[in-house]
């Protein structure tokens, strides 16, 4: 399968500044994104993306949107059948209603969390706007089937074989990596289970990473688990696999270079 990395949403934080990695995946059955960054929607409204974009700094361009650069790239936008979510954070999911005719995976876990059962908490953090439209939601429960080490995982095999849905919560309730079989290697697309190289490799993460990251984790624990298990996967230095985040913009120049 040919993957197309997209930035759909730079982000202009303080001291650390972001991007939305997006996947694009061009698969026998039509198109494939894991994620969806910022969508033309938010960007003719920020409004729309809550009282948090004062402080992330979202630039909100349509030209990164991903409906603007599946086109760009010759493609239809109904070419695009399935979008595999990592979580229902605002800056993840912006992009579905450019996409209405999509299925949208995602885990059972973070269905309940955002769209069904929201807890208090997850009301204030979600933003309901952005699947008003009645999107088609495609519910897994990744509970059996093992994935370099990670148990909870689910072969997405009714959209594409190699797309692998892994189940990693901690930053929200229901919180997946999606990985994704390139030919050459495996990318595995960790979404916000770390946000910084540094937490891989060792290096300095920034303060604001740190904080905003610490913020935001539905249970801190999980969070530093996740951690401690993707570093442990980073440090077998195995060629057949690229790990990558979704807002650090060295991991997404380093896809990119690659591709």
């Amino acid at each position: 399968m040919k993957i197309h990395h997209l930035n759909c949403g730079t982000m202009n934080m303080p001291s650390a500044p972001m991007v939305c990695h997006v996947l694009l995946v061009e698969t026998d059955n039509g198109l494939v994104l894991v994620d969806s960054g910022f969508g033309t929607a938010d960007c003719a409204t920020p409004a729309r993306t809550g009282p948090s974009r004062h402080v992330i700094r979202p630039v909100l361009l349509q030209r990164e949107t991903a409906v603007h650069q599946v086109q760009s790239l010759g493609f239809d936008r109904n070419d695009v059948r399935h979008i595999v979510l990592t979580h229902f954070d605002l800056d993840h999911i912006g992009g579905l209603a450019d996409f209405p005719d999509a299925d949208i995976h995602v885990t059972a876990a973070e269905a309940r969390g955002a769209v069904h059962a929201p807890s208090l908490r997850e009301r204030v953090r979600y933003r309901s706007q952005q699947w008003a439209h009645g999107p088609n939601l495609v519910e897994h429960t990744p509970d059996g089937e093992a994935w370099r080490g990670f148990a909870a995982a689910k072969e997405l095999s009714d959209i594409a074989p190699g797309i692998v849905l892994i189940s990693l919560p901690g930053h929200t309730r229901g919180h997946a990596c999606v990985a994704v079989d390139a030919g050459d290697r495996w990318i595995l697309h960790a979404g916000d289970a770390f946000y910084h190289h540094g937490t891989l490799d060792g290096s300095a993460v920034p303060t604001a990473w740190r904080v905003m990251e610490t913020a935001f984790a539905f249970d801190r624990r999980q969070v530093r688990d996740n951690h401690a298990r993707l570093t442990e996967l980073y440090a077998r230095n195995d060629p057949s696999l690229l790990i990558v985040s979704a807002h650090d913009p060295e991991l997404y120049r380093r896809a990119q270079s690659i591709a």
